[in-house]
């Protein structure tokens, strides 16, 4: 009978802290200066790195004394983070970074407060605090919300939900599309990889960490169907005539469509870097971000008369945040076609002397 070996879900563990497998189990263990002149003792850390008592050893062995609270805001978050390989819905890279952040400004508040003793006053004042940036403390609340109850339930790690009654704050008008200018500039002066990431963006509406990972292989029945790494929505994105005409001169190979020189695809950063260089050169850009094009693609098909649903399903955005980027163009035919009716009312009107 064959023995299986055990074998933790991938966990970053900090610096000093090694893993060993002996006989098929695995064992931790915290070391300070490992493997150098000046290493310090060996100190055995819990088997389970996914438990706040294996965060709260490694703490004690970073050199905090005295007893280590089980039950903080510290200890939750970090139980919390480390669990995260485990949730039935395996949340993207991008969301636990934002996750991250949001959580260092919970525990920056509460860090050492007991879990327990969190109350929606605390949580409502510190939303008001963070007012001036809504979009922050919208994800702030989100983060600590899908904290809380991941906490609640069965594990009975918290017994109530601190965010229940607090709200979001009323979002803005999203990100701003790009100017007439500044399509006509960037159709005039990207070229290489840059170009071909600007028309995937304008004619797709995707966010750029989804661009990168575009390619032929995602193509069906004439749109690209590839499941979007923040949110997991499968959309349906049409291929339209323009991006189509682009694509004509593209190279046929697997893997995505931007590469570097060196052949590797592009991530998210290092494209972000090849776009600031180009607008160095064109101040008219200086307010340009690649999600505006998701708001240009968005005003497109708003003004091709297609209905929310419809965009929804093309771009891969909820109705509300189709709405949200749609109020500017809306906002400007409404005007104009007032503006048109005045117009036509006036060449009728007939003067009599």
């Amino acid at each position: 009978m064959s023995r299986q070996r055990h074998k933790s879900p991938a966990v970053t563990l900090p610096n000093g802290v090694h893993r060993v497998v002996a006989r098929a189990r695995e064992y931790f263990y915290y070391q300070a200066g490992r493997g150098t002149d000046h290493a310090g003792p060996r100190i055995k850390l819990p088997n389970n790195p996914h438990s706040p008592e294996f965060w709260q050893a490694v703490r004690q062995a970073q050199g905090i004394t005295g007893p280590v609270p089980t039950d903080t805001i510290n200890a939750l978050a970090d139980a919390y983070e480390t669990a995260w390989p485990t949730l039935p819905r395996k949340l993207s890279d991008a969301t636990k970074e934002q996750y991250r952040r949001s959580l260092r400004v919970v525990r920056k508040a509460w860090g050492q407060l007991r879990a327990d003793a969190l109350r929606p006053s605390h949580v409502q004042a510190l939303m008001e605090g963070l007012a001036a940036k809504p979009g922050s403390a919208n994800n702030v609340l989100d983060a600590l919300r899908a904290m809380c109850r991941w906490a609640m339930g069965p594990r009975e790690l918290l017994s109530r939900d601190p965010t229940l009654g607090v709200a979001h704050f009323e979002g803005g008008e999203g990100h701003k599309p790009w100017t007439a200018e500044q399509l006509r500039i960037a159709d005039k002066n990207f070229t290489g990889m840059l170009r071909r990431a600007y028309v995937l963006a304008r004619y797709t509406g995707q966010r750029i960490s989804d661009v990168v990972r575009l390619g032929w292989t995602d193509i069906d029945e004439g749109g690209f169907a590839l499941r979007q790494k923040k949110t997991g929505v499968r959309p349906w994105c049409p291929i339209f005539p323009e991006l189509e005409a682009a694509m004509a001169s593209w190279e046929k190979r697997p893997g995505p469509f931007l590469t570097q020189d060196n052949g590797k695809p592009f991530s998210t950063n290092q494209l972000w870097k090849v776009f600031n260089k180009a607008r160095e050169g064109h101040p008219e850009l200086a307010d340009a971000v690649w999600h505006g094009l998701r708001a240009n693609a968005v005003i497109r098909l708003r003004h091709s008369n297609r209905t929310t649903s419809e965009i929804s399903d093309a771009i891969g955005m909820s109705p509300p945040m189709v709405e949200r980027y749609s109020r500017h163009a809306d906002r400007k035919a409404g005007g104009k076609a007032v503006l048109l009716e005045m117009a036509t009312q006036n060449k009728n009107r007939t003067v009599k002397h």
